[in-house]
């Protein structure tokens, strides 16, 4: 595990350094779930695809960029599941974007994932790593990441951030968005989940949300590496996540690498909320 994690490292400042001078423009190509792929997008997975290479305990990687799972070491033990560059669309106006790893155990399913670690492209380059409880770690002058501290989300946030086309949501869900509006949340909805998610649990509590809407009826963010690994942060986080209905994302029934879901990320208290509304 550490192999991979001293990986991601690696990756973390080469796809940094990438964004500075990189060329924003697209691609010729969509990926697994339809979207145009952007040169960034695809040199980003192109970086990943390469350090991981040399990672003997690394069976398959699967990513948002890819069709189909790669083998590249017969007898390794871990699936990376990632997303390469989230929010890649928001380079072109210099938002925060990241990456995301799922690391999964011998078999792609909710159960096996064993760590979760997303990298924070922005004014610094930040790295949380979560096996047991997330830590955040900072990269420093001489190259190094430092840890900074542990993160944990408190019982109740202040923080609102929101997504999907909100003429698709439907009456329960903009009643209870506007709800904790009416509680005195602040909205904070960058279009990057990485970003957005990264400041709630950094400042300590509040919800995520990204619900079925009538144009994505099974949600739009993907379980397998965009989904899962920020369900196992934030519940390690002292949080809880839900589909809508379920008492934790990882309920979810794994089928497809690309498969979609609605998705609720936050503190106690919104959760339970959300799920108290049904």
């Amino acid at each position: 595990m550490q192999e991979i994690i001293k990986t991601i490292e690696k990756i973390a400042v080469k796809i940094s350094d990438e964004l500075k001078y990189a060329d924003l423009g697209y691609t010729d190509h969509a990926n697994a779930t339809g979207d145009t792929q952007l040169k960034l997008d695809v040199k980003s997975d192109n970086i990943i695809t390469k350090e991981f290479d040399g990672v003997s305990s690394v069976r398959l990687l699967i990513s948002e960029e890819k069709e189909e799972a790669l083998k590249i070491h017969d007898s390794g033990k871990y699936i990376v599941a990632y997303d390469p560059l989230d929010g890649s669309s928001l380079v072109d106006v210099n938002f925060a974007v990241g990456s995301i790893f799922g690391i999964y155990e011998n078999e792609l399913k909710p159960s096996n994932l064993v760590a979760a670690i997303y990298c924070v492209y922005g004014p610094r380059l930040e790295m949380v790593v979560c096996t047991e409880t997330p830590k955040l770690y900072r990269l420093d002058r001489e190259g190094s990441f430092k840890f900074i501290k542990d993160l944990n989300l408190k019982e109740k946030g202040k923080l609102n951030a929101t997504g999907g086309t909100q003429k698709g949501w439907s009456d329960e869900h903009r009643a209870f968005i506007k709800g904790l509006f009416d509680e005195g949340y602040r909205l904070r909805y960058s279009g990057a989940m990485v970003s957005d998610l990264h400041q709630i649990l950094l400042k300590g509590g509040g919800l995520f949300s990204y619900p079925a809407t009538s144009d994505a009826p099974h949600g739009k963010l993907r379980v397998s590496f965009e989904v899962l690994p920020f369900a196992f942060i934030y519940e390690r986080a002292g949080g809880l996540t839900t589909d809508g209905n379920s008492k934790s994302l990882f309920e979810i029934k794994l089928e497809k690498i690309h498969q979609t879901t609605p998705c609720f990320f936050g503190s106690k208290y919104e959760i339970n909320k959300l799920l108290e509304s049904k």
